[in-house]
């Protein structure tokens, strides 16, 4: 991947470029912002998963950007209870009007991987151990 985008946008005034970690944020914030996301996933080979985290905006999305066009993978980790296909098409329609909105880019493909289900922990209340008189 290349650091930057060559010849993205001439203008009288000199060149505009984007790095293409740049449109990676961008793609990961429009994704932890749908309803039903628990979070991001590295991936298979990536690690451990990142629940709603921001430490690392760009965790779970590769970008392949050329000088007109964007073509993004997010792989996220989904709350139990929602529809898979309907979170997974918000995330393409997130991701695909915020890149394109931001950047001036044709976003052609949004391929999402949804890599995990994340259950709540059932929230128990905390039972008080009976004291124990153990000498008297």
């Amino acid at each position: 991947m290349s650091t930057l985008i060559p010849d993205y946008e001439k203008t009288d005034l000199g060149n505009i470029q984007i790095a293409p970690e740049v449109i990676e944020i961008i793609a990961g914030l429009a994704t932890i912002e749908v309803q039903g996301v628990a979070g991001m996933s590295g991936g298979l080979a990536g690690g451990f998963a990142e629940l709603l985290g921001r430490k690392n905006l760009s965790k779970g999305v590769k970008v392949d950007v050329g000088q007109r066009e964007a073509a993004v993978d997010v792989s996220i980790i989904i709350e139990y209870g929602y529809r898979l296909p309907e979170v997974a098409g918000a995330i393409q329609q997130n991701v695909k009007q915020a890149i394109e909105t931001m950047t001036g880019l044709r976003v052609v493909e949004v391929n999402v991987h949804i890599h995990d289900v994340h259950f709540k922990a059932a929230e128990k209340p905390e039972e008080e151990e009976p004291a124990i008189m153990r000498v008297k």
